[in-house]
């Protein structure tokens, strides 16, 4: 059994580790609060966004066939975006996106005439693709937050100018969907080209656009794509903050455990160390009592 001294460290150096990991849960708690606030707030209108291009894209005078980002090709080159963390310590958040983007790019890549390059979004995600993953066209680390339109704003151009320029052929961002504080879904999703989806209403008469179709079309294409990035950043903050509260606290309950069995371990041991002292003592009092007769 180890010595008390010995004990007593440890029992100090895990309670240090558990006093870090519980201000790191207090400080994720209010970063994860904020964050789900955040991406809660702006969902619908980025759903409802969504549903306004599918609604305009339709429309006979519109001439949507026309536009750049609406254009669909045959599919060679493949743009990702990959949105992770910068930091670790937030359990499996990272790993889980890395993972299941990496399967989807070899799937992409086991068919010869596919080549796929990546756009990265946090320092996890560029670290890990450098070592193991396709070429990076571009990374942004350090990003805030609280991202607005602007942070996100140089993602989108190169996205946009790369896809319209045929770069690439097709871009679809990797994220991790935010649902509830205990549960959060990483997903591919189709950014480009845009799929306006079915009409959930029956189509109304056609309109004028003024100054013309293409101008506005092109500017609600460009400004629908750079919102959906944005809501992708907004969901994957809200995801790493909650997954880091809850690593930090099962981190702190763990600590906790082990300062009680050290505990337990560290009685065990002074009370073991302090009847061999009273043994050794009644032992020495009756050699004395046995030379003394």
């Amino acid at each position: 059994m180890s010595s008390t001294r010995e004990i007593r460290r440890r029992i100090r150096s895990v309670k240090n580790i558990a006093k870090v990991t519980k201000a790191m849960e207090t400080v994720a708690a209010s970063k994860m609060r904020k964050a789900q606030q955040q991406v809660l707030a702006t969902r619908p209108y980025a759903e409802k966004s969504l549903e306004v291009l599918t609604f305009l894209a339709r429309l006979r005078r519109s001439n949507a066939a026309e536009q750049p980002l609406l254009q669909q090709r045959p599919v060679k080159k493949v743009g990702v975006l990959l949105i992770t963390g910068d930091r670790g310590l937030a359990g499996a958040y990272n790993n889980n996106i890395i993972r299941k983007t990496a399967a989807q790019i070899r799937e992409w890549e086991a068919s010869p005439d596919v080549q796929v390059n990546l756009v990265t979004v946090g320092r996890k995600g560029r670290d890990w693709m450098l070592r193991h993953g396709p070429p990076l066209r571009a990374e942004f680390t350090g990003l805030s937050d609280r991202p607005s339109s602007n942070d996100v704003a140089p993602v989108a151009s190169i996205l946009i100018e790369d896809f319209v320029d045929g770069e690439f052929d097709a871009v679809y961002m990797a994220y991790t969907n935010f649902h509830s504080t205990l549960q959060q879904e990483p997903v591919i999703k189709q950014l480009l080209p845009i799929i306006p989806a079915q009409p959930t209403r029956p189509m109304a008469a056609d309109y004028i656009f003024e100054p013309d179709p293409q101008a506005v079309l092109s500017e609600v294409l460009r400004g629908l794509t750079e919102l959906q990035i944005l809501q992708a950043v907004y969901d994957a903050i809200a995801s790493e903050q909650s997954a880091r509260m809850v690593a930090m606290r099962s981190a702190t309950d763990a600590a906790n455990d082990l300062i009680g069995d050290l505990t337990l371990s560290y009685n065990k041991a002074r009370q073991e160390a302090i009847t061999k002292e009273l043994l050794d003592i009644v032992g020495g009092s009756s050699a004395l009592t046995t030379n003394g007769n």
